[in-house]
């Protein structure tokens, strides 16, 4: 792995060999910039990666670093119900290497949790009618909700055209804030999902994928398709106990502007939380049972 040493070496190098004076300094600074990247590249690939561990296999349930605990073993019973950070240890007043590294590791994971895209094969290989919101990447995503909850108006023409109209039960999916939640359970979550209505003789539309979708927008959508319940399988706002984890929104009749409170919201759909399939079925059930109430949110009892 490239040094310290070896990096001031390399920056001293490049301080050295431009003079901004110069009039030809562009084409001065490009090349030492290559010079100096074919250098790094010389460095870093003589690393053997089999030689790094990888401090995430461990999880962090299992994870402890008190030195000379009392009782570990019945610590170890409280850290199995929560993937809080307990029992991480200390030096002093800072955290231990081994623990500050694995934070800033999850940290990662919840970064590209958010600006990284669901998968184009995943979309085609689950069937779905791929549109999007009026949000044109993730930073305008992050920095403009308001467009996130509007379709834009090619998926507009998509949907009108492609869509099936009036079903019982329209289900939406949408990367959110999350895409990792998309690519770790849609599989597993929608044909359970999907089973479970047909089952109770309800009808299930085209599934939609919208890309850069908010919350709001399975209610445009809603309009557009004119379904009775839409369910919407999103990717939730990471954090570092994990970066999978995928909400469910149901409404019964929604609409554009409807309060927050119309929604029904099942949260923590992963791995270590509610798996998907299990997920799925129970989703199953609760659009059965606001066909029956005629209601969703908080009027609806669960």
């Amino acid at each position: 792995m490239i040094s310290e040493n070896d990096l001031k070496d390399l920056i001293g190098k490049v301080l050295k060999e431009i003079d901004l004076s110069d009039a030809g300094s562009a084409a001065k600074v490009e090349q030492v910039t290559r010079s100096v990247a074919s250098q790094i590249e010389t460095v870093v690939s003589d690393v053997d990666d089999s030689e790094l561990n990888d401090i995430t296999a461990i999880e962090m349930s299992d994870f402890f670093a008190i030195d000379n605990a009392e009782n570990k073993a019945e610590y170890m019973k409280l850290k199995a119900k929560t993937p809080a950070r307990l029992g991480i240890g200390r030096t002093g007043p800072r955290y231990k290497t081994e623990t500050m590294l694995r934070f800033r590791a999850d940290h990662a994971v919840a970064i590209d949790s958010v600006f990284n895209e669901v998968a184009e094969e995943l979309v085609a290989e689950a069937g779905l009618i791929a549109v999007s919101s009026q949000c044109e990447d993730k930073d305008m995503y992050v920095t403009r909700p308001d467009l996130g909850r509007i379709i834009s108006d090619e998926g507009v023409a998509k949907i009108q055209s492609e869509c099936r109209k009036g079903a019982d039960v329209q289900i939406i999916i949408a990367d959110g804030l999350s895409s990792s939640a998309i690519t770790a359970n849609l599989k597993n979550i929608l044909p359970a999902l999907k089973q479970g209505l047909e089952g109770y003789g309800l009808s299930v539309g085209d599934t939609v994928f919208i890309k850069f979708g908010r919350v709001a927008s399975m209610d445009h959508l809603t309009d557009l398709t004119n379904s009775k319940v839409t369910v919407m399988l999103v990717g939730e706002r990471p954090g570092l106990a994990t970066g999978e984890s995928m909400g469910a929104y149901i409404t019964y009749e929604g609409t554009v502007g409807m309060p927050e409170a119309g929604r029904t919201v099942i949260s923590n759909i992963h791995r270590r939380g509610t798996p998907a399939a299990e997920a799925g079925a129970h989703i199953a059930n609760i659009v059965k049972k606001m066909f029956e109430q005629k209601c969703s949110g908080v009027g609806f009892r669960f």
